[in-house]
């Protein structure tokens, strides 16, 4: 082994833990853990140092590990107050009681344009700033306490360091840029937004902004700990992504972000204008229903998810007729938070379990199409779409991607992207290298299935139609 070091790589995200532990300069990897989270859209977040406990005892410890990053679920609000307690349960990005707040804060920003110009991003229910709202509105008691605001990857790093000292919080600019008060252009924090949102002038200690190759701090064991990555910014590094690269993200949500030299600001709300982890750009479009649409298919038709796949393959393109609006938990994009799903075009025909598991992947599938069409039509150019998360698995979903995209679809092997991303980034600080180290993580695989529009016109059809029943 001699002078090999060794990085671990974190993935805190909204169902679990998982670390992995691999060679600096290979990639190699030595061994990993995972640890579940609780269920649920606010979570105590001493759960998640509870669960990474567990994975990092899981995949043998620490000992020989010469750095550390943390990716984690972007958005969540974790409220401390002056002594660093943490005040409430963390609100998670998928819980969308803050909605309202989201549109008040637009509105006191000047409108959905103007906010976008000042943070890259029209808020939503899913931004921090929504949900400091949110909680200056509900929760008095609770606001007038908050001191300090943290992301779960920056509470998570903090608490590596012993959890004492509120001034070591550190964080990047990649979660930053999805708190609703930073500007990912300047890469400076927008107090003015963070004040109206509590509805506080008090001083708030919010996370240093670490380079993006630069250590934060140390464990309390010595080990260094890099700056860390909202979870789709970890995720492109994960995958190795350049310009050019879509990387379609089928995990809890679904994501569809891009590698992007220049900033985005889109006043439709449509696209979030994020940074990245590598000092670029990651426009991104987030839906609320992805792998979770699955979970709905094994319970109605009583199969495993693989099964719900091969069941896909025996229909058509579109399901003789049978569409899915996949929305069963509300949707972030588009923002209709209290809409619900719907499957139109039932007969007698199309009510079996093929075309309603046909119906299931390419609803949700179809979402994602909108997505990607979002970020071309400001100008982020698509030479590549990637394909990861725990659903890119099914043995459906490759080939009915490629045909509702209408585009030669990469699927990488199977592998924790996001704790991989943060692996490398903790590489690239310790080996102090002009850039991440390039690491061969396996054989991409290359899918190309004949075009079919039809099925995300006809999506698109009811995806309107349904605009009204809502008001």
């Amino acid at each position: 082994m001699g002078n090999r070091k060794l990085v671990a790589g974190v993935d805190s995200s909204t169902q679990s833990s998982k670390i992995v532990i691999r060679d600096a300069q290979t990639g190699e990897l030595i061994r990993q853990g995972r640890a579940p989270h609780p269920d649920g859209t606010e979570v105590d977040p001493t759960h998640w140092a509870t669960a990474i406990n567990s994975a990092i005892k899981e995949a043998g410890g620490l000992d020989d590990v010469d750095a550390i990053s943390i990716g984690g679920q972007q958005h969540g609000m974790v409220a401390m107050d002056k002594d660093g307690k943490v005040i409430r349960p963390a609100l998670l990005w998928n819980d969308t009681r803050s909605a309202k707040a989201a549109a008040d804060l637009n509105a006191e920003l000047g409108g959905d344009a103007k906010t976008a110009d000042q943070v890259g991003s029209v808020l939503v229910a899913a931004f921090t700033a929504s949900k400091l709202r949110w909680l200056a509105d509900n929760e008095k008691e609770n606001a007038v306490k908050v001191r300090a605001v943290a992301l779960p990857h920056d509470w998570v790093s903090w608490q590596l360091t012993g959890g004492k000292d509120l001034t070591k919080l550190f964080s990047d600019r990649s979660d930053a840029s999805g708190t609703g008060y930073f500007d990912p252009t300047n890469s400076q924090y927008r107090r003015d937004i963070l004040s109206m949102a509590l509805r506080s002038q008090e001083e708030i200690t919010l996370p240093t902004i670490i380079a993006p190759s630069a250590f934060g701090a140390r464990t309390t064991s010595g080990i260094p700990i890099a700056a860390g990555a909202g979870d789709n910014a970890a995720a492109a590094l994960g995958v190795q992504a350049e310009p050019g690269d879509v990387v379609v993200s089928l995990g809890t949500s679904g994501t569809a972000f891009a590698v992007s030299d220049t900033p985005t600001h889109d006043p439709s709300a449509a696209v979030a204008g994020f940074a990245d982890a590598t000092g670029r750009y990651l426009p991104l479009v987030c839906t609320l229903n992805a792998a979770r649409i699955l979970d709905a298919a094994t319970h109605i038709l009583g199969k495993t998810h693989n099964e719900i796949g091969e069941l896909a393959l025996t229909s058509v393109p579109g399901a003789h007729g049978l569409t899915l609006l996949p929305y069963f938990e509300g949707e972030r994009t588009p923002n209709r938070p209290t809409a619900t799903g719907t499957l139109s075009g039932m007969n007698l025909n199309n009510s079996n379990p093929a075309d309603i598991a046909r119906a299931m992947i390419e609803g949700m599938l179809c979402g994602l199409v909108d997505a990607v069409d979002a970020l071309s039509q400001l100008g982020v150019g698509v030479k590549r779409i990637l394909l990861i998360g725990g659903a890119a698995k099914n043995p459906a979903i490759a080939s009915i991607a490629s045909a509702l995209f209408g585009h030669e679809v990469l699927v990488p092997p199977p592998g924790e992207y996001v704790a991989d991303g943060a692996a490398r980034q903790a590489a690239w600080a310790l080996l102090e290298s002009q850039s991440a180290p390039v690491w061969n993580l396996g054989k991409i695989e290359s899918v190309t299935s004949k075009p079919t529009p039809e099925v995300v016109e006809k999506y698109r059809t009811l995806r309107d139609r349904t605009i009204s029943w809502e008001k």
